[in-house]
C-alpha cells in the first residue's frame, strides 16, 4: 500500500537553463513542488511558460541545471540526477505511463499491438499475458470492438483512448499527460478528461499539462506556471 502522506515526487529549487547564441535562457527558475500519491495535479500555463519543460524534468526526460528531483519507488527514494541513463529508462518503463497530445501510436500496429508494446519492451509480462491485459485495457476504455483495427481506422478521440490504455499497460503508479485534450473537440475532450478522473486512486497519481484554465476546478490540485516560475499553487474545493 502506498503511503499517501509522503510525497511521491519532490522538486527542490529546480532550475533549467537552455543555452543559445544569445546566452543562457532560464526555462525554470527555482521550482519547489511536492506531488502526492492519488493526486490529479494540473500544471497550467500559456505556451512557452515552462510547463512542458517542468514535465520533462519530473519524468527524467530532460536534465535539470540545478536543484533536486526525488522520486519514491518500491519503498525507497531515488534522486534522478544520480541515476544513469539506463537506470532512468528502467524507472520510467516500470513506474511511468505517458499520454501525448499527438497520440504517438505506431500506424503499422493494430490497437491491441500498440497497447502490448510497453509490456513487451519491459519484459514484465509473458507475451500471452500481455495480450490478455491489452485486451482488458482496451475494454476498460470502451474499444473492445476495435482491437484489431489500425490507428488510421478510428477517430482522434478513440486514438487518445488507445494511448491512455497503452500508458496503463505496465500498471504504473504515475501517469503524465501533455495536453492530451488539446487536439480534440470539446465533447471528446470532456470524455477523455472524465476517463482520467476514473483512473485515479491511492495507488495512482496523474499529472496533466494544459493551457486550459477552465479545467482548474476539475483537478484535485493545480499549479500555474508563468515565465518559468510557479505563480499559483492551489487546491479547488
Amino acid at each position: 500500500m502506498t503511503d499517501s502522506t509522503s510525497p511521491l515526487i519532490e522538486l527542490r529549487s529546480v532550475t533549467k537553463d537552455y543555452h543559445t547564441r544569445a546566452g543562457a535562457f532560464p526555462a525554470l527558475k527555482g521550482i519547489d513542488l511536492d506531488i502526492y500519491p492519488g493526486e490529479f495535479l494540473g500544471i497550467i500555463g500559456k505556451s512557452g511558460a515552462g510547463k512542458s519543460t517542468l514535465l520533462n524534468i519530473i519524468t527524467g526526460v530532460d536534465q535539470l541545471t540545478a536543484g533536486q528531483v526525488r522520486v519514491r519507488t518500491n519503498g525507497s527514494t531515488l534522486d534522478l540526477a544520480e541515476l544513469t541513463e539506463n537506470e532512468i529508462t528502467l524507472w520510467r518503463g516500470r513506474n511511468l505511463g505517458v499520454v501525448y497530445q499527438s497520440f504517438q501510436l505506431l500506424p503499422m500496429l493494430t490497437l491491441v499491438q500498440n497497447v502490448m508494446l510497453p509490456m513487451d519492451m519491459s519484459g514484465l509480462y509473458h507475451p500471452r499475458k500481455s495480450r490478455e491485459r491489452a485486451l482488458a485495457l482496451l475494454e476498460q476504455v470502451e474499444l473492445s470492438e476495435h482491437v484489431d483495427k489500425y490507428p488510421t481506422q478510428i477517430s482522434g478521440g478513440q486514438q487518445q483512448r488507445v494511448a491512455i490504455a497503452r500508458a496503463l499497460a505496465n500498471d504504473p503508479p504515475l501517469i503524465v499527460a501533455d495536453e492530451p485534450t488539446g487536439s480534440l473537440d470539446s465533447v471528446t475532450a470532456d470524455h477523455i478528461f472524465n476517463l482520467f478522473q476514473d483512473l485515479l486512486g491511492v495507488e495512482r497519481t496523474i499529472i496533466m499539462v494544459t493551457h486550459d484554465q477552465g479545467l482548474m476546478p476539475r483537478f484535485s490540485r493545480y499549479v500555474e506556471i508563468a515565465d518559468g516560475e510557479l505563480v499559483t499553487n492551489g487546491r479547488e474545493q
